[in-house]
């Protein structure tokens, strides 16, 4: 596979996690470069991982992982959605909202549930047999995914600030709609 194939496929593979990203930023009261950081860390950590977890276990998991990713990444996000939403609807304090928004405890099922759609590419990396270097490929995957994360929480931040009080609200609908999306092309009922 030539370079600027891959480099195409990154981009793809990144853009849900760029959308997550453009959420999150919308979400936060209070964007410090550290928090920009750490969701790019998270979602580029989990977009390479999963291809590289997908190529690894394709020979044995291949039926049961494109059967359910969708499903997966479509429940994960439905309720992350739905928690912003929840959220969004309690007006909690400012200060408890900016801790938790790059927190673990919410960030971890997020960066996971954008990145499910990648181990069914790794299972297609190993089948197609077309890739030599799997390290650089995934290397190259999170680096993208990094750099849109970033660019994304950012932006979401920069708007966040125009339209603070319904910036939480739309982010968990964006999530829902970006579940659905995933659930329904997979189930082939939206073209992607």
């Amino acid at each position: 596979m030539d370079l600027l194939s891959l480099l195409l496929i990154a981009v793809g593979l990144s853009m849900d996690a760029f959308a997550a990203a453009l959420c999150k930023g919308l979400s936060l009261r209070e964007l410090k470069a550290r928090q920009a950081l750490a969701v790019g860390g998270y979602f580029g950590v989990f977009q390479a991982g999963m291809p590289l977890i997908g190529y690894l276990l394709a020979r044995f998991f291949r039926q049961w992982v494109e059967r359910v990713d969708h499903w997966l990444a479509f429940a994960l996000l439905l309720l992350i959605g739905c928690s912003m939403i929840a959220e969004s609807r309690l007006q909690q304090e400012e200060e408890q909202s900016g801790r938790e928004g790059v927190s673990p405890r919410v960030m971890l099922p997020l960066a996971f549930a954008t990145s499910v759609d990648a181990l069914a590419v790794g299972v297609a990396f190993a089948l197609s047999g077309t890739y030599r270097n799997i390290f650089l490929t995934v290397a190259i995957i999170g680096c993208i995914t990094f750099a849109l994360s970033v660019l994304g929480v950012r932006a979401g931040r920069f708007l966040g600030s125009r339209f603070r009080s319904r910036a939480e609200l739309l982010g968990g609908l964006l999530l829902i709609l970006m579940g659905a999306r995933i659930l329904l092309s997979d189930l082939g009922v939206f073209p992607v």
